[in-house]
């Protein structure tokens, strides 16, 4: 079978494959595709996949998991979203919701990882590749437009006089991402350094938080049978837990998978095995910190009927930790902290959003695919680095005529990060049941492979239906959540194009699979 792979290899330009013997794996045979690198376990994913190294394996096992913690962000969004379910669901609500959603997330996390180390590679199939085109391309807008919220509860907090308007928070967008994209494209090489400040950041600022809240706020005398059962339908929908439901969408957008690492695969060292491994314990990482600075919030938060809790551009965590320290100073060094860590998370997000859509360009699935495929020679898709951009600043214009579209635009991230997720989900489970083999894979989940992948896809199909849900029963037209028919009408438009032009050229993920390199792992 070695002999196949060697004669395939020996009719590719430029390479020159020789057999080599793996003393440490028990693999045999393999072929040398540059004699500049040592032969590894990357390159025969690559080759078993039938995709080129394009990239430059810059990340290693703790800039990886540092990258999904940065990513995840998780303490710093469970304070800034829980807004969404304290109105849905009141306290309680914001903290069952968030236990329901920390669950099937991880379910959801730990099966995705099983899928990486079968296929360590940045693309995905027609229908996958758009839902994550569509969720990644927001999320940079989304991420960029919280950054400002920040910024404008800043300036609140200086000057209490002052009123947000729509264009600062849009000029605000637009400027923090084009610096995440600039600084995204230049500090790459130093990115090990750069994706340790931010996770060093991330952690003192947790820590600070938490004795903030611990040692100098009411929380400690706070009823925990009131914060736990205590659950509001302030807008009647009739049931506190249909209410607790609609409040989804906080924790949700909050606790993101841990699935963004997957499109750097083909930028990670050792991927079928790393990859896995830090999706796993990073998000574990991350939704732990971040169900502890929930639980110490909402301890703190005090009577919901507040009106002081919105004084500072409608982000009830400044008015607690104002009200907690009486400091002005020490609560503008709390913002800072947040807006430090929103703003790594752009520069993140920005390499993710553009690696997607860079491989799935290569897969020739987009218009002007050749183009936005391209890689220069320093490693990087600047291509769709800038794509990535004109989206986020395009997306970061509606703020001026309405938060509230742009609001409704941003839940169709989350929107797409789901529908991926039900996709793949649906194909293991298909898969488990046809009688063909999986790929090899580095990380098994064994027998619990089915019951995990289909507790975690039961959560997905709940969780999918809410995202689309008005905030309100009964919703006006400008009080609807439009999300739905804008996240139909783009997938009407991408499989439009696929009848158009794409299955003309277009060619799947398993079209490139030599299966001849399956048998032999």
């Amino acid at each position: 079978m070695a002999d196949i792979q060697l004669q395939e290899l020996n009719k590719q330009p430029g390479y020159t494959a020789t057999p080599i013997k793996h003393e440490d794996d028990g693999f045999q045979d393999q072929p040398d595709l540059d004699r500049d690198y040592d032969p590894s376990h990357d390159k025969r994913d690559m080759y078993r996949l039938g995709k080129k190294q394009q990239l430059k394996r810059r990340f290693r096992y703790f800039s990886i998991a540092g990258y999904i913690i940065v990513l995840g962000n998780c303490w710093e969004f469970s304070i800034v979203t829980s807004v969404y379910s304290l109105a849905n669901g009141g306290t309680g609500g914001a903290i069952w919701m968030t236990i329901l959603v920390i669950t099937g997330v991880f379910l959801t996390v730990v099966s995705m990882a099983e899928v990486a180390s079968m296929a360590p590679t940045s693309g995905g199939n027609y229908a996958v590749g758009w839902f994550g085109l569509i969720a990644w391309q927001v999320s940079l807008s989304s991420c960029a437009y919280i950054f400002s919220n920040q910024i404008l509860a800043l300036i609140t907090v200086v000057n209490p006089d002052f009123v947000g308007q729509g264009w600062q928070a849009s000029l605000l967008t637009i400027l923090s991402s084009l610096t995440a994209v600039l600084l995204s494209v230049f500090v790459m090489q130093k990115l090990d350094l750069a994706e340790g400040l931010a996770v060093v950041a991330h952690g003192l600022g947790f820590i600070a938080f938490i004795a903030i809240l611990w040692v100098m706020g009411p929380g400690p005398n706070t009823n925990a049978y009131d914060v736990f059962f205590t659950f509001n339908d302030d807008y009647e929908w009739g049931s506190p837990g249909l209410a607790a439901l609609v409040g989804l969408i906080g924790p949700i957008a909050t606790f993101i998978g841990g699935d963004p690492a997957v499109h750097l695969a083909e930028e990670l060292q050792d991927a079928s095995y790393v990859l896995p491994r830090a999706m796993v314990s990073a998000s574990g990482v991350n939704y732990l910190i971040g169900f502890i600075a929930l639980i110490s919030f909402v301890f703190n938060l005090g009577p919901l009927d507040d009106p002081h809790l919105w004084d500072y551009n409608e982000q009830p965590w400044v008015a607690v930790i104002y009200r907690i320290t009486g400091s002005k100073a020490a609560t503008i060094v709390f913002i800072v902290i947040i807006l430090i860590n929103f703003f790594t998370l752009q520069v993140n997000s920005v390499m993710t959003s553009s690696r997607q859509l860079w491989a799935f360009a290569r897969d020739k699935a987009l218009p002007y695919s050749e183009w936005l495929a391209r890689v220069h020679t320093d490693g990087i898709p600047r291509n769709a680095v800038v794509v990535t951009m004109v989206v986020a600043a395009l997306l970061s214009l509606i703020v001026i005529g309405s938060t509230v579209a742009f609001n409704i635009i941003l839940s169709i991230s989350t929107a797409g990060a789901y529908a991926c997720y039900i996709c793949i989900l649906s194909t293991i489970i298909y898969r488990r049941f046809d009688g063909n083999d999986f790929p090899p894979t580095r990380y098994s989940l064994g027998r619990m492979g089915l019951p995990i992948n289909i507790a975690a896809l039961v959560y997905l199909i709940v969780a999918f239906i809410f995202i689309f849900f008005p905030y309100k029963p009964n919703p006006k037209p400008d009080e609807m959540n439009w999300a739905c028919l804008m996240f139909g009408s783009l997938i009407i438009l991408s499989f439009s194009w696929y009848f158009y032009k794409a299955r003309k050229v277009y060619d799947g993920p398993v079209e490139y699979v030599r299966r001849d390199v399956q048998e032999i792992m």
